[in-house]
């Protein structure tokens, strides 16, 4: 039997971002931490063509600067300058910078693996216990907190369970946490792709008959792709050769880049926007894809959920309540719904918009992009949507 003051559970990016968050208030009050995944960390980081990456916004900066993890990162980050926004076949386009919006980047693309790699190696050792490969595979609530059971049959009760173990949380399932669920019948395809020119810090958002089309900068002339497509055309192109789908996806995106020269593996994520029903209990916050997983294409899933851990670990630290208490997590809560709602809003509704066909819909998202660029309050709007501070408790 172990005892810890809190057990999170997923020791992905969310979860091993909130136990560094959470590092320097558990050293101070000798909290025993505790953090359980099932996939051991790499051996270093290891560079890949086909790393899969997250878009950062400006605002998720300034969360790990605030945690001093900003400089590491960085080492390793691809800043976007600029971002152009358009409509194919269409006159209309919008295009947001850094410099008009006075930050130094608008976001930054990173590989998971290197942000990873940033995070396990800021974790003192002496604060955060690993329990790692190692898997929960029951969870049972006590009269003190939850009683977790490993798939080794260890047993670890802890004040504060922390559930971060992604979209599919099995566990979440276990505890009677009911999912609200709207399928897009779409499919994400991400890989990463070499074009003839330099990106030069452009990300490009076009939107397409078939749905979004994101191109986003990465390091060594590489852009990450994010292609949706109706979840019925995914297979047809998963086979193509590269040659064939290099020229398809060429139609759609057309030649800012030049010709694209190389594209990696290509990894199919079926889409569906999902938010849990319950995201605290007493002794229990669900957090991360496990509390809301949204579509990739507005960029807003992670950093929303590192605003949830930002707000997370203030609240804990500000409390003297005993760790697990109610009234804080309803605090917490109360801080995030906000966010959490605009947030969830704003990607939903981008999404569907821009995923539309329909000629009056599509018209008038024409006439959108052209506010957009006409209009220096609609723009700056949007723009700090998508750098993440646009809503409450996001940093300023």
């Amino acid at each position: 039997m172990l005892r810890v003051d809190v057990a999170i559970i997923g020791g992905g990016l969310v979860g091993a971002s909130l136990a560094l968050a959470l590092q320097g208030e558990a050293r101070k009050r000798g909290w025993r931490v505790v953090l359980i995944e099932p996939f051991a960390p790499g051996d270093g980081y290891q560079p890949s063509y086909d790393a899969r990456s997250t878009a950062l916004s400006y605002g998720s900066r300034l969360i790990y600067e605030g945690l001093g993890l900003w400089p590491a990162i960085a080492q390793q980050a691809t800043a976007i300058e600029r971002i152009h926004v358009s409509d194919r076949g269409r006159f209309a386009a919008a295009r947001l910078s850094a410099e008009q919006e006075g930050v130094p980047a608008l976001g930054y693309v990173v590989e998971n693996a290197w942000l990873g790699h940033c995070l396990w190696q800021a974790l003192d050792p002496e604060v955060i216990q690993w329990r790692c490969p190692a898997q929960v595979e029951r969870m049972e609530p006590t009269t003190e907190g939850y009683r977790l059971t490993l798939d080794d049959e260890t047993l670890i009760d802890c004040s504060l369970a922390i559930l971060a173990d992604g979209g599919r949380s099995s566990l979440r399932e276990q505890l009677g946490i009911s999912v609200n669920q709207r399928p897009y019948d779409q499919t994400a395809l991400i890989a990463n792709i070499t074009p003839e020119r330099d990106h030069a810090g452009e990300a490009f958002e076009r939107f397409t008959e078939s749905g979004p089309l994101a191109l986003l900068p990465l390091s060594e002339k590489r852009c990450a792709l994010v292609w949706t497509h109706p979840s019925r055309d995914v297979e047809r192109l998963l086979k193509l050769d590269e040659r064939a789908f290099l020229a398809e996806l060429q139609q759609a995106f057309g030649y800012r880049l030049g010709a694209l020269k190389q594209v990696g593996a290509r990894v199919p994520y079926p889409l569906v926007l999902i938010e849990a029903a319950e995201q605290i209990r007493a002794n229990l916050v669900v957090l991360g894809n496990a509390a809301h997983s949204l579509h990739p294409i507005a960029g807003q899933g992670f950093n929303l959920s590192l605003r949830d851990v930002r707000a997370l670990a203030d609240t804990l630290s500000a409390s003297a309540a005993p760790l697990g208490d109610l009234a804080t997590l309803q605090r917490y809560a109360g801080i995030q719904a906000g966010d959490q709602t605009r947030t969830v809003a704003f990607s939903d509704q981008v999404t569907r918009l821009f995923s539309t066909d329909q000629p009056l819909l599509a018209a008038g998202r024409n006439l959108g992009l052209l506010g957009l660029e006409l209009l220096p309050p609609a723009k700056r709007w949007f723009a700090r949507q998508a750098m993440g501070m646009g809503t409450r408790g996001s940093p300023q």
